[in-house]
């Protein structure tokens, strides 16, 4: 039955028997990348972040929402699509009141809001794994004007690929924390694939920077993107 279950939820269920369900200490800092330490922080998100709405779409267990809930103040939502991972979040963080952590398909969630929030970011979440030419404009559509969009991908070099030729999603794998690996579809863009959808939806590309991570070879391995809402 697991076998036939979303990669995402049989990702969670690993994740869940290997972590167990307990109130954990918040974060010092934002993680974007694959190597924790590295890259920049929660800065990129806006330059004061003291007490605004933030949403993360793709949350997990919750660390990076947890970070900027209690360093800033901020009002954080964090959307994830399997309830396990939500579970897992608010057992980690639950004791902050600022922080509310929601199951639910990120494009579902975008299009029956009606909130308008001073940032949204992604980081391995939601971004890439649903159709950007969806996606994207539903973000716009929840971002105040002029406010940040940030999201971090895997790079569409790592381990030697080349970045899609088209604008079509290829086929990925998720690691499971057994080692084994279950198939997904990916969005695999560069900056500049990312940069025509981004203005597509109404966003100004501000940034792109790749990072490495040498435990896994001389490739890059994250791609971080920065825009604004016009």
């Amino acid at each position: 039955m697991l076998a036939q279950a979303s990669p995402w939820y049989v990702h969670a269920l690993q994740r869940t028997t290997i972590s167990p369900a307990e109130p954990l200490s918040v974060p010092a800092r934002m993680e974007w990348t694959t190597r924790p330490g590295s890259g920049p922080g929660a800065e990129i998100l806006g330059t004061d972040l003291r007490r605004k709405r933030l949403l993360e779409l793709g949350c997990g267990p919750g660390h990076n929402a947890a970070h900027l809930a209690a360093r800033f103040g901020a009002h954080v939502t964090g959307v994830d699509l399997i309830g396990l991972q939500v579970r897992r979040a608010r057992s980690h963080y639950g004791q902050l009141n600022n922080l509310t952590f929601l199951a639910g398909h990120a494009l579902h969630y975008l299009q029956a809001s009606d909130e308008h929030f001073d940032a949204i970011y992604s980081v391995f979440g939601a971004i890439g794994l649903v159709a950007p030419e969806l996606l994207l404009p539903a973000m716009a559509q929840r971002l105040k004007s002029g406010r940040t969009l940030a999201f971090s991908v895997p790079h569409p070099k790592r381990g030697g690929l080349r970045p899609t030729a088209d604008h079509r999603p290829r086929r990925d794998y998720v690691t499971l924390p057994d080692r084994t690996r279950l198939p997904i579809a990916r969005w695999d863009f560069d900056a500049d694939c990312w940069e025509e959808h981004l203005d597509r939806a109404g966003f100004w590309l501000t940034s792109a920077h790749e990072f490495h991570d040498a435990r896994r070879g001389p490739w890059p391995t994250t791609l971080l993107i920065t825009a604004r809402k016009l």
